[in-house]
């Protein structure tokens, strides 16, 4: 991180937020916290907060046709909050957005997250995106792309990402946190943000 501190506009969990807020992505591995992250800043924002997953999976988990204009639409509104998943809706968020938010957890702490609502989801039988469940336990034994497994594996791509629009997207401010205290301290110091 410490090389990109000169070039680029990196926030730690104490710095203040740019001037000009509307549009906050946040990003991170699966079961950093993204969704909370991003519902917990929307809510002190007063902003819209849109779950991507919500727009990505129709019925049985097929994806929707529609998401990549839903993505467009949501990226040209005036003020909102999401989360910085599917390679395709990346570019697009980053382009338009005024900060990004990176959770850069430990991978034994999301994973272990990961595990965790996987397990309940499937106990409380929830539905998650138009009627779509968690597929049975058994599955990760068998499915090379189970969430647990696709979440350990793919654990090592975001920082990579975050790095990269670092490079091509120098004015995006970056606010990079690093441990859940990082992440509880600057939510807190939100509040008193002038927004």
């Amino acid at each position: 991180m410490n090389e990109y501190a000169l070039e680029v506009a990196l926030l730690g969990r104490d710095d203040s937020l740019p001037a000009q807020l509307n549009r906050v992505v946040v990003a991170g591995a699966c079961g950093a916290g993204k969704s909370t992250v991003a519902t917990a800043i929307a809510a002190e924002l007063g902003f819209p907060c849109v779950e991507l997953d919500s727009l990505y999976h129709g019925p049985g988990w097929v994806p929707r046709p529609s998401f990549e204009r839903d993505v467009a639409d949501l990226a040209e509104s005036e003020r909102w909050v999401t989360e910085w998943q599917y390679q395709s809706a990346r570019p697009v968020l980053a382009a338009r957005a005024d900060l990004l938010v990176f959770l850069d957890l430990p991978r034994w702490l999301a994973v272990a997250r990961v595990v965790g609502r996987t397990l309940k989801r499937m106990l409380l039988r929830t539905e998650l995106w138009d009627g779509c469940r968690e597929p049975p336990l058994h599955r990760l034994f068998t499915d090379r792309d189970h969430i647990i497994r696709w979440a350990w594996r793919n654990y090592p791509e975001h920082e990579p990402r975050v790095r990269d629009i670092l490079k091509h997207q120098p004015t995006l401010p970056v606010v990079w946190l690093k441990t859940r205290r990082d992440v509880d301290t600057w939510l807190a110091g939100l509040a008193g943000q002038p927004i």
